[in-house]
């Protein structure tokens, strides 16, 4: 051996010696056995809630950039939100707003809609499944009458299981009256005639390969069956809780929440609820121009919504096994349009978690005076995946695999250490 290659595997040893000395990370517990995922479609000002700044002005000239309202103290000493969560606020010690989550690309709804949901950009080649499809793989549901996934909004790919196929699939439903559509059976077919017709329907199996779309047909038909009936449909009827319950909800989007609790409760493992029906500002969180005007109306309905299923979990003692997610695309920058309103920011924005058995701090990382920068404790998409599935007991490096190609669960994502006790 010459002297370079000596000097070589000498370093190569001493390097390999140091990390083996280095302690491993002690591996991270979570508690939570389901999920809620509050999706607000739109982009929510990160300044005009979770992460209030000194106040700024949208109308007349010159306008000043900031919050666009005053804030609040909240249960944790230092930490504020706006005047609109003051319910919220309450309960801000069983939450934590992560303010420093942030992603690079394009500040455009589609994508960023893409990568919030599956922790990664869209690909040409390779349907990545959402972080409600992976729950379903690799937790199912916790009961045999309730599927795993259930979505209260509209579908889309962004949401879908990609290449994990239909087994991991979410049922939709749109209205919180009716419930999902197609599970009803016809007035004559009693649980008897489902059987027989069932047997008929086993007798005619095309033996698909496994895989193929018609397998994956076949498995989806099946699940409806499995389904249909009374015995899943009644989790829907929400008329059977108490008025006081629902009530204290707040409006249509508050029910959907009130939902997703008693979904949860019957064994669903991942709910998705979307605030994307009837938004009372006219335009939803995508406050360009004067859809600003009634931004406080949206907030005021989510803070009655958020506080209510918190405190509805607790009162329950489902909040330590239940993690509450608040989820959108993208933040909001301090500064003003022209129209009074608010444009597109991915540098930094808030996403929240409450529940869950995490330990909870009202606020996790800082940004700067503007809120447009991270000045501590930055938190990428798949950082913010990690910290669910770890939540869930789930290992976000665990290895999926499309075909065989192996896809970990996160995009090297790692859990915020902090909220695990």
């Amino acid at each position: 051996m010459n002297r370079r290659d000596f000097l070589a595997a000498s370093v190569a040893l001493a390097a390999s010696s140091a990390l083996a000395r280095e302690p491993k990370p002690a591996p991270l517990n979570g508690k939570a056995e389901a999920c809620i995922f509050i999706w607000l479609g739109g982009g929510m000002g990160q300044v005009d809630t979770f992460d209030p700044k000194a106040k700024g002005l949208n109308k007349g000239s010159p306008k000043k950039a900031g919050s666009l309202y005053d804030s609040v103290p909240t249960a944790v000493p230092g930490v504020r939100v706006c005047e609109h969560l003051t319910k919220t606020a309450d309960v801000m010690d069983r939450v934590t707003a992560v303010r420093t989550v942030n992603h690079k690309v394009i500040d455009e709804h589609a994508f960023a809609t893409n990568l919030v949901h599956t922790g990664r950009v869209t690909s040409g080649n390779v349907v990545y499944p959402s972080l409600g499809s992976i729950v379903a793989h690799e937790r199912g549901a916790a009961a045999q009458d309730v599927p795993p996934y259930i979505l209260i909004g509209y579908p889309n790919v962004s949401r879908g299981p990609g290449f994990l196929g239909s087994k991991a699939g979410f049922v939709y439903l749109t209205d919180t009256n009716s419930g999902p559509a197609g599970f009803t059976r016809p007035a004559d077919v009693d649980d008897k005639r489902a059987a027989e017709r069932r047997k008929l329907l086993d007798a005619l199996g095309s033996g698909a390969t496994p895989g193929s779309a018609v397998a994956e047909y076949e498995a989806a038909q099946a699940e409806a069956l499995r389904l249909a009936g009374p015995t899943f449909l009644k989790h829907f009827d929400l008329k059977t809780e108490p008025a006081k319950v629902r009530e204290s909800y707040g409006g249509e989007f508050g029910q959907r929440c009130l939902l997703s609790r008693r979904l949860v409760e019957a064994g669903v493992r991942f709910v998705e609820v979307s605030h994307n029906l009837n938004f009372l500002n006219g335009t939803g969180w995508d406050v360009h121009n004067d859809g600003i005007d009634k931004q406080h109306l949206l907030i005021q309905e989510m803070d009655t919504a958020l506080s209510g299923l918190i405190l509805d979990l607790e009162s329950r003692k489902k909040l330590d096994t239940t993690l509450i997610v608040i989820g959108t695309e993208f933040g909001r920058p301090p500064e003003f349009d022209g129209g009074g309103g608010r444009g597109h920011q991915g540098t930094t924005f808030s996403l929240v978690l409450a529940g869950g058995g995490l330990k909870h701090c009202g606020a996790y990382g800082m940004t700067d005076d503007a809120g447009k920068s991270i000045v501590k404790d930055g938190v990428s998409i798949p950082d913010f995946h990690a910290t669910i599935h770890t939540a869930l007991g789930i290992d976000p490096t665990k290895e999926l695999h499309d075909g065989p190609r192996p896809v970990p669960i996160t995009d090297g994502g790692k859990p915020i250490r902090t909220l695990f006790g």
